[in-house]
């Protein structure tokens, strides 16, 4: 701010000398004045030289004042001060940055005035009679520039900065070139003349005052140790000289990394283990060679140096190119060797060859791997086993001896035992200690050719165990199939009418040969005859012709077939031939004898009708049947018909238990003894035992009703009754459980009712 002051107080110093330059214009004129001119009004026009001479005028930018900013003023030689005269400005920035007293022809900057945004504004005057505004001279052009003053600081326009430059690096390495921008006017003055310094990131680093180069200023600086830098650079005007302005930047400078630090194990022994069933390929155990490099300069490699471990083990580099993995790489058997040493080495991959004297980059460590003893099942002396035998082998044959063993040292006893599922026939037998396989059922190739026997050991091992039963001739040939053939009846001995082929389920190594021939009863037959082509085929030809339908219609010839391997099965199969009609070309027209016993008159449509009839015929007859089945409904399926309870009512009441004149309801228990009695039974009773006998008579008789019951209820008992009323016809309307131990109180006539109801005396004993 300060700065700004004394160039205001140098700008008002210099303004009247400005002033006083401008306002010193010659007076001369290269003609006669205006009024000689004008008395010579015959005279030819003549270009008048102008009374004021000027081009530019100079100002100072960044005006503060009060008052509008005196420019300068425009005199002509024709003022002669009576206000005839009127000066008019035109231009750039006429009448709104500039105005002109018309009388006097002062100049004013009415608006403030700044270089950086335009640095001069062209202008033009003209001098006019005020009554008649006739040019009293020609237009000219004049310039107005702005003068610069020291108003802008140095800007860094793309700060802050981010740099990065390696590690170690010699004093002077460039790191970055900075440059800042001073808006003032670089050909006035030193307002835009920048000097560089730095005010933060020493001894470290150093710009250059000129340049604005930063270079490294301290020698062998260590990523590992600072890896991050702030630098703060200043850019001031003026030279740098006392009064400038000054902008500032920040840089963050990063050290890269160089390959300079070699790696080195974390531990110098490594105790690993690992069981001694695990497979080829599993992870042991990593190991770490530390290096405080990043990235590609801290990438290893590892191997396998030395140790009595080298052709059991291996050792990869992970991924990342950091760790070592260790790996099984043949089998591990605890018996025979319990641990193994190795020597393992862990080096750079990239190396620069301008820090080898910092080497070696590599690191050697010991890793110990200890194998752990396992468990381990019994172990067969081959992995499988391939066994022949013969299928008519004997019942206890000895197939084969397997053997096992136990790998673990205490070498304990194995036992033998087969898998059931593998032999669910049970054609084998095991001996528990010693391993033999023999048969315990009859061997038949035919039935199952193969016998896949897994074989157990203790301690859940076990071994395959495949079983061929090999091929005996003991199976006869027979035709492929049944066959039917069929002769023409027009066809003609010698005739071909059937190929016959055979199967042997065996399977003889030098393949299958059939023989064929007629069974010795067929031999002479005149009808067939047959061929054996000696290619496991047969013809099968007539010996005469003149077939007939209406002599016979099938024939039955036996063929005798038998193989060629030792020893040797035949077998009789019978060839079914039918007598049949052909067209011309031999082609089946119809094999049914019967077709020629229809007459002649008898067409396919009168036989057709008759069957129709026959068929209307049958189902009138049964649907007769079912509506005569059904005519009479089932019992109890009409509501008129249904039976209800009959109750018989007397207007005399009976004594309680001491009346042995009342109805004696022990005939509905027993009808055939009342049947006994009916001479001295009541009519009433008489009336009930008709009734019931007619509704048995009747159910008996209708076999479409179904057995229902008929609840006759008869249950009125006469006054003082100790039992009250016995009618069940209100116990529904009560949830809970009846108790019937007082039947037992009632006496001996209750004595049946408590045995229905399971109620007994417990005085008594029971009754079986």
């Amino acid at each position: 701010m300060g700065d700004r002051l004394h160039v205001r107080r140098v700008a008002r110093m210099l303004l009247p000398v400005a002033v006083g330059v401008l306002t010193l214009l010659p007076h001369g004129l290269l003609g006669e004045p205006a009024e000689n001119g004008r008395a010579s009004g015959s005279a030819p026009l003549q270009r008048v030289k102008r009374g004021w001479v000027w081009n530019q005028f100079f100002v100072l930018e960044e005006y503060t004042g009060l008052e509008p900013l005196y420019i300068g003023k425009l005199h002509s030689d024709m003022d002669e001060g009576d206000g005839s005269i009127k000066y008019i400005l035109t231009g750039e920035g006429a009448g709104t940055t500039f105005t002109i007293d018309d009388s006097t022809g002062d100049i004013h900057a009415i608006q403030r005035l700044d270089r950086e945004v335009k640095a001069q504004y062209v202008l033009r005057a003209q001098a006019r009679n005020r009554l008649t505004d006739r040019p009293l001279e020609p237009e000219s052009e004049f310039i107005v520039k702005i003068q610069d003053i020291n108003d802008n600081e140095p800007k860094f326009l793309d700060g802050p900065y981010q740099a990065t430059v390696p590690e170690m690096s010699k004093i002077g390495t460039s790191v970055i070139q900075l440059t800042a921008t001073d808006a003032d006017d670089p050909t006035y003055g030193n307002s835009a003349r920048v000097v560089y310094s730095i005010l933060e990131g020493q001894p470290y680093f150093s710009v250059d005052a000129k340049t604005g180069l930063v270079r490294v200023s301290l020698a062998d600086m260590d990523r590992e140790t600072k890896e991050n830098y702030t630098v703060v650079i200043q850019a001031k005007d003026m030279g740098g000289q006392l009064g400038g302005l000054a902008g500032t930047t920040t840089i963050n400078i990063t050290l890269t990394d160089i390959n300079d630090n070699p790696p080195m194990f974390d531990q110098r022994l490594y105790q690993m283990s690992v069981p001694e069933s695990a497979p080829v390929g599993s992870v042991v155990g990593r190991i770490w060679a530390k290096d405080r490099d990043t990235g590609p300069n801290a990438e290893m490699k590892y191997s396998i140096i030395d140790g009595d471990g080298r052709d059991t083990f291996d050792i990869s580099t992970d991924p990342t190119n950091l760790f070592g993995i260790i790996t099984i790489k043949k089998p591990l058997n605890f018996e025979n060797k319990p641990s193994y040493t190795l020597k393992v080495e862990g080096a750079n991959i990239h190396l620069d060859p301008a820090l080898r004297h910092r080497g070696p980059f590599k690191d050697v460590t010991i890793v110990h791997v200890s194998v752990e003893d396992v468990d381990e099942p019994p172990v067969f002396d081959s992995p499988a086993y391939y066994i022949e035998l013969p299928e008519d082998a004997e019942i206890g044959t000895v197939v084969k001896t397997v053997s096992a063993r136990d790998p673990d040292a205490a070498n304990n006893t194995v036992r033998y035992s087969i898998e059931r599922s593998s032999d669910p026939g049970k054609y084998f037998y095991i001996e528990i200690t010693s391993g033999s396989l023999m048969t315990v059922r009859s061997l038949d190739r035919e039935e199952v050719a193969w016998h896949n026997i897994t074989v157990l050991a203790m301690e859940m091992s076990s071994v395959s165990v495949a079983v061929k039963v090999m091929d005996v001739n003991d199976n006869p040939p027979s035709l492929t199939q049944y066959f039917e053939a069929y002769v023409c009846e027009n066809a003609k001995a010698g005739q071909l009418i059937q190929t016959v082929t055979a199967v042997d389920p065996d399977e003889p190594l030098g393949g299958q040969h059939f023989y064929y021939s007629l069974a010795p009863e067929a031999a002479n037959n005149p009808n067939f005859t047959l061929r054996d082509n000696q290619d496991n085929t047969a013809w099968i030809l007539t010996r005469r012709g003149g077939w007939s339908q209406q002599d016979q219609t099938v024939f039955y010839l036996p063929i005798f077939i038998s193989d060629g391997e030792q020893p040797v099965q035949s077998s009789t199969s019978t060839l079914t031939i039918r007598v049949c009609s052909c067209d011309q070309e031999g082609n089946v027209m119809s094999c049914n004898a019967e077709a020629y016993s229809l007459p002649a008159s008898l067409s396919r449509g009168a036989l057709i009708a008759i069957l129709a009839c026959i068929f209307v015929l049958l189902v009138m007859i049964l649907l007769m049947l079912s509506l005569r089945t059904h005519r009479k409904k089932p019992y109890l399926c009409d509501e008129e018909e249904n039976v209800h309870e009959n109750i018989v009512r007397y207007d005399d009441e009976g004594g309680g238990e001491e009346d042995t004149e009342a109805f004696d309801i022990a005939a509905m228990w027993n009808p055939r003894e009342a049947h006994h009695h009916l001479g001295k039974m009541r009519q009433d009773m008489l009336n009930v035992h008709g009734y019931v006998l007619a509704k048995l008579l009747e159910a008996d008789m209708d076999p479409c009703a179904p057995p229902y019951d008929s609840l006759q209820t008869y249950a009125y008992e006469g006054e003082g009754s100790v039992a009250e009323s016995l009618s069940s016809l209100q116990s529904g309307t009560s949830n809970t459980d009846h108790e019937y131990d007082y039947l037992n109180d009632w006496g001996p006539r209750f004595k049946k009712l408590a045995e229905m109801y399971g109620v007994l005396d417990t005085n008594n004993p029971p009754l079986w």
